[in-house]
């Protein structure tokens, strides 16, 4: 998670006019499709959340951002927070916003506002929602995942140092990817990132244990990334993780994710390679 936090203390004056807070987000918008400081606009404005306007009102209660928002059911990828105490009006209050947040008001990460007002006191939270599939989603996932990953394979590439050759698709397996399922429930369940099961277990226990018969077997895994495309991007471009995807032994592939909103990472990725005997 990204935090930028700051604030602008202006200790005289109080509010002549105190605008709603659904305006505070209408003219944030303004600001950020107009561009300020040299900064171009955006066209995607953000998303009014009611969620966020409670992250907000606990980060009144001071402390940091992040703390205020494990307070809350949000949760997000990156978030920014903005605060002014005592600006005399409204437009003072812009100018403020404008003049000290401009980067952050423009940022195309934020997706959502969230808003709170106290006495003469604003907090502004914008922040990029955790957005995560569903289990639904899992089989589509899957198939996506297998797409990018031959597509990768088709063509020769720099795994770090090391250079392979095209390579032929792999097929995904069932088993497989009932092997990787177990892995990510097991880390999400113990809050653990390793290849090491809780149990001790490494990937060719699993593999025999889902009942495959491997020749060869390997694995990678990941945290955080919300989608097919942002994890298999990610193991490419890590040498060791790469020559996984790359390397003409393995025959087979199967990937499996799990979401746990409460644990640190979110959501828990394993994809297991492999080839029969």
């Amino acid at each position: 998670m990204r935090k930028l936090a700051g604030a602008l203390l202006l200790s005289c004056g109080a509010w002549i006019a105190t605008p709603a807070l659904a305006d505070i987000g209408d003219d944030l918008n303004q600001i950020r499709r107009s561009g300020c400081s040299n900064r171009p606009g955006v066209s995607q404005p953000l998303r009014a959340s009611k969620s966020l306007d409670t992250v907000a009102r606990e980060w009144s209660k001071g402390g940091r951002l992040r703390d205020a928002m494990g307070r809350t059911d949000y949760r997000a990828t990156n978030s920014a927070s903005m605060q002014v105490e005592g600006a005399s009006d409204r437009k003072a209050l812009l100018d403020v916003l404008k003049a000290n947040y401009c980067d952050t008001i423009t940022d195309t990460t934020y997706k959502e506002i969230g808003v709170y007002q106290k006495r003469d006191g604003i907090w502004i939270v914008v922040a990029a929602p955790f957005v995560t599939p569903g289990v639904k989603d899992a089989a589509q996932i899957s198939q996506r995942a297998l797409s990018l990953v031959n597509a990768a394979r088709a063509k020769a590439r720099k795994c770090g140092a090391t250079q392979f050759a095209a390579a032929p698709p792999l097929t995904l397996s069932a088993m497989l990817s009932r092997a990787a399922l177990i892995h990510s429930q097991d880390m999400a369940k113990k809050d653990f990132f390793e290849h090491k099961g809780s149990d001790g277990s490494t990937v060719g226990i699993r593999t025999a244990r889902v009942g495959y018969v491997w020749r060869t077997v390997g694995e990678n895994i990941a945290i955080g990334p919300q989608t097919a495309e942002v994890v298999v991007q990610g193991w490419i471009d890590s040498p060791g993780h790469c020559a996984n995807i790359m390397s003409p032994a393995f025959t087979e592939m199967g990937i499996a994710f799990v979401v746990d909103r409460k644990s640190e990472a979110g959501i828990y990725w394993t994809q297991v390679f492999g080839t029969p005997r």
